[in-house]
């Protein structure tokens, strides 16, 4: 499923997640599994009441890995077609 993230259309990081998410934009999220809960939290509840697919990423390295950059990323998203 991260294999997506490489090369699909995507946002990197919470403050662009998030607003990909309000604006019904983001066909799916992942979020980091060691990403802190009070970073994440909000974004969790928006994607449930909004019905977007949350997929638990192993660690933010892994993710971050798999988007295609150097440093551990808490959340990403893809984006709708």
């Amino acid at each position: 499923m991260l294999e997506q993230l490489r090369h699909g259309a995507k946002t990197i990081g919470l403050k662009q997640t998030v607003r990909l998410v309000e604006a019904d934009a983001a066909a799916r999220v992942f979020i980091a599994q060691d990403a802190d809960e009070h970073v994440v939290g909000k974004l969790r509840d928006i994607c449930a009441a909004k019905g977007i697919e949350v997929i638990r990423a192993e660690s933010m390295k892994v993710l971050g890995k798999a988007c295609g950059i150097e440093v551990g990323a808490a959340v990403a998203a893809l984006l709708k077609d």
